[in-house]
């Protein structure tokens, strides 16, 4: 596996960023311990970079949903659509907020057979049925998500959740982003 971000589109030397990228990356490298590799992989383009990522902070911080939970729609509709890099490293981040260790590889595998809650398990169906067949998704499938217990800001952000990870999906299958090594072993002692 290649150990560039990405192997389709050049990854840009971060020296020759704008400031605020820069300071974005720093920060994040020191936060995790690693530059995880969607953040230069998104360098590519400056102004993408800075539109994902203060959607993607809006998503994490701007709602009553858990982070756990947040992460487990992550992975279940990564797992979804097949997308390594955010499997990968978001099954990271949920092993490691939900403190479950096997939990990520159940919701990327089939998220049916997880270990979750009955509201879990509504809210994740309803992720992938947003991803797999948008189409098809109703006034019972909402009503589904009040039955459960979440509220109305809740279920906007279950959704949004999903459909911003099928974009993040997407580019990053278009792009080839690698997950970084230090991924797949974080969160997995119990």
């Amino acid at each position: 596996m290649s150990e560039e971000a990405m192997t389709r589109f050049p990854v840009p030397d971060t020296d020759d960023l704008p400031d605020d990228l820069r300071q974005r990356i720093d920060e994040e490298t020191e936060r995790a311990g690693f530059t995880p590799n969607v953040f230069e992989a998104y360098a590519y383009k400056p102004s993408h970079f800075r539109a994902f990522f203060a959607y993607y902070d809006a998503l994490v911080d701007d709602t009553p949903l858990a982070r756990e939970e947040v992460e487990m729609i992550v992975v279940a509709t990564s797992g979804a659509n097949d997308c390594l890099y955010c499997v990968v490293a978001h099954g990271a981040l949920c092993r490691i907020y939900a403190d479950a260790p096997k939990l990520a590889d159940q919701l990327a595998t089939n998220h049916r057979a997880a270990d979750v809650s009955t509201e879990h398990r509504a809210m994740l169906d309803f992720a992938v049925k947003l991803t797999e067949s948008p189409e098809a998704v109703t006034e019972e499938d909402v009503a589904a998500l009040r039955d459960a217990g979440f509220s109305q800001e809740e279920i906007w952000d279950i959704g949004s959740v999903a459909a911003f990870f099928n974009l993040s999906n997407r580019m990053a299958v278009l792009a080839d982003m690698r997950p970084n090594d230090e991924f797949y072993t974080l969160g997995r002692d119990a």
